[in-house]
């Protein structure tokens, strides 16, 4: 079994009929003072809690058992490193192992972590003991973005921060700028985008902005796109929401109403396009655009997953090619829970299975 299903939530919060999506930013809970005697005044499942003077503390107050999972692990050369885009840090990982022959440099991809826009960093161990091992399967070199978070810094900031790490990836595949660590390694003919829960959304928007904003460099390709999980709802509750429980502490209803509250524009709601792309809205914004091809991991009991296949819909009726793979049985980023990766054996094999299908969408593209 899973370690997350066996961690406790916490309860909703209910919500007043005559509130509104955006209004939850501005209804505050109960306030609860605390030893530094500021106030908190709202939280999200034991991830974040905002206090009144208007900052944030992102220190896990939950399950101890998530704890590990979250632990910053530090860069360990020759396989992992910092180095730094332009305008933060990012952790690169590149393969133990580089292609013999002719074919001497490796696709990158450049990913872009979940979180609800609000939480996670590219160094917590969910991410790391992920991405390189992708890293060493696909032999491929993974580029893990840093970026702002809502609530201090709302969409589009995360959206602007993974455009400037295009932006530097460009600069670099041009000669513009000296990354020896890529310059050697990487096949800039061959960039995909890749990103968790929210960091599929950001997937799906970088895209967006890199086609019709013209980022892509002469020197560079976008070969493809991997929004796993993707965190793509609708302010109406579709029915895998209301039908399915959560089993998952790195997804419950409250987080996601919560989270996406903190994190959409002042005054949106969660059909913005940012977080429903598969609107009428969010359609027209990628009308004409030459996305490359998608490949959508969803998980069978995903919260979330109704709104996810709604989105693979609208982007086949606008001609894309998007591939899905449904893992059976499965929660919202199951891959990320290493203690069950290694408990449960049926967990294992989606896992591996989700690994498999990923690096065959790399080496096909």
């Amino acid at each position: 079994m899973a370690v997350t299903e066996a961690l406790p939530s916490k309860p909703e919060t209910p919500i007043e009929k005559t509130e509104t999506f955006a209004e939850k930013t501005e209804i505050l809970s109960e306030k609860t003072p605390t030893f530094t005697g500021k106030m908190v005044v709202d939280e999200v499942s034991g991830w974040l809690q905002i206090f009144d003077d208007g900052s944030v503390d992102r220190t896990w107050t939950g399950h101890s058992a998530v704890l590990p999972l979250i632990s910053e692990i530090p860069p360990s050369p020759p396989c992992t490193f910092e180095i730094f885009t332009g305008k933060y840090n990012a952790r690169l990982y590149l393969p133990k192992k580089f292609p013999g022959g002719e074919i001497t440099k490796v696709p990158l991809l450049l990913h872009f972590h979940g979180g609800g826009f609000c939480i996670s960093q590219p160094d917590w161990y969910m991410y790391t003991q992920f991405y390189s091992r992708l890293c060493d399967a696909a032999g491929a070199a993974i580029l893990s973005v840093r970026m702002r978070r809502a609530p201090e810094h709302r969409l589009p900031a995360a959206i602007e921060d993974c455009c400037e790490a295009l932006r530097w990836l460009g600069r670099v595949a041009d000669g513009f700028e000296a990354e020896p660590l890529l310059h050697g390694n990487v096949d800039f003919n061959r960039i995909f985008f890749i990103g968790d829960s929210s960091g599929g959304n950001l997937v799906h928007w970088v895209a967006a902005c890199a086609f019709k904003e013209n980022l892509v460099s002469p020197n560079m390709r976008i070969a493809g796109c991997i929004p796993i999980h993707p965190g793509f709802v609708r302010s109406t509750r579709s029915d895998s929401e209301l039908n399915l429980e959560s089993d998952s502490s790195f997804l419950t209803l409250d987080m996601v109403d919560k989270f996406l509250a903190l994190a959409v524009p002042r005054g949106a709601t969660k059909d913005h396009p940012y977080t429903c792309p598969m609107g009428e809205a969010g359609m027209a914004e990628i009308e004409g655009l030459e996305l490359p091809d998608f490949l959508v991991p969803i998980a069978e009991r995903d919260l979330i997953r109704d709104t996810e296949l709604e989105y693979c819909d609208s982007m086949r009726r606008k001609g894309y090619k998007v591939e899905v793979l449904m893992s059976k049985g499965m929660g919202h980023c199951f891959y990320m829970n290493k203690v069950a990766i290694d408990s449960d054996p049926y967990t294992k094999e989606e896992t591996d299975k989700l690994i498999e299908v990923i690096v065959d969408f790399v080496h096909r593209h």
